[in-house]
């Protein structure tokens, strides 16, 4: 079992925030994540938000410790990859 996780470099909400994938399946990326007690709102088609108070926590977990672009690398190559959509009716569609 293997999930990856990117440093705390993406903002929003007033904190800076990493990724969490898994290159296998997301029933594989779930169950890491609920083990920790992530919620499932921070569950984004493809990948879980972290906030970094709790980066730390997430790698002793056993998650390792990748750049951004080898986290995306990862996952496109494992085909989980699900890119948000663009354009008119992207707001509403499901997914």
């Amino acid at each position: 079992m293997t999930v990856y996780i990117d440093p705390p470099t993406w903002p929003g909400h007033g904190r800076m925030w990493s990724h969490l994938v898994s290159d296998v399946s997301f029933d594989e990326l779930h169950a890491f994540a609920g083990r920790l007690g992530i919620p499932e709102r921070a569950f984004e088609r493809d990948h879980y938000d972290i906030p970094s108070h709790r980066y730390a926590e997430v790698v002793r977990a056993g998650a390792v410790e990748v750049g951004s672009k080898e986290l995306l690398r990862r996952l496109t190559g494992a085909g989980l990859r699900r890119p948000k959509r663009r354009g008119p009716g992207a707001e509403t569609a499901a997914g």
